[in-house]
């Protein structure tokens, strides 16, 4: 059984940093683009950012661009989210995806779901 979990979650001052992580139980991990979502209190789940198999590609969403930041161990079957100069807009569940296709935007094509790691940002 496939499973993503999430870590690194918490409550931040605004401009603060912190490091989310989501090891998968891929056996085929390289294999996988990754991805990070979030889901904001009353909103939908929206993209953030996405990482290809090899770790050459990155898309970010327009809201997080120059401040976040993702990468992959794929020796360790881990993905990571530095995220900087946090915000309080920031203030999300974070989850992590994995998509046996090339790295997207779109959470219909993302084929396993971690359960998520709140983020807080306090202004």
């Amino acid at each position: 059984q496939v499973q993503l979990v999430e870590s690194g979650g918490g409550l931040v001052q605004a401009g603060d940093s912190l490091r989310l992580s989501c090891l998968a139980s891929l056996r085929t991990f390289s294999r996988y683009a990754m991805g990070w979502f979030r889901q904001a209190p009353g909103k939908e789940r929206e993209f953030v950012a996405t990482i290809s198999g090899s770790g050459g590609e990155t898309y970010y969403a327009d809201s997080v661009k120059g401040r976040f930041t993702i990468s992959r161990d794929n020796a360790k079957n881990t993905v990571f989210l530095q995220m900087n100069s946090l915000k309080p807009e920031d203030t999300a569940v974070y989850y992590c995806a994995a998509d046996l296709g090339p790295p997207n935007n779109m959470q219909r094509t993302y084929d396993y779901w971690g359960q998520g790691t709140q983020v807080t940002v306090s202004s």
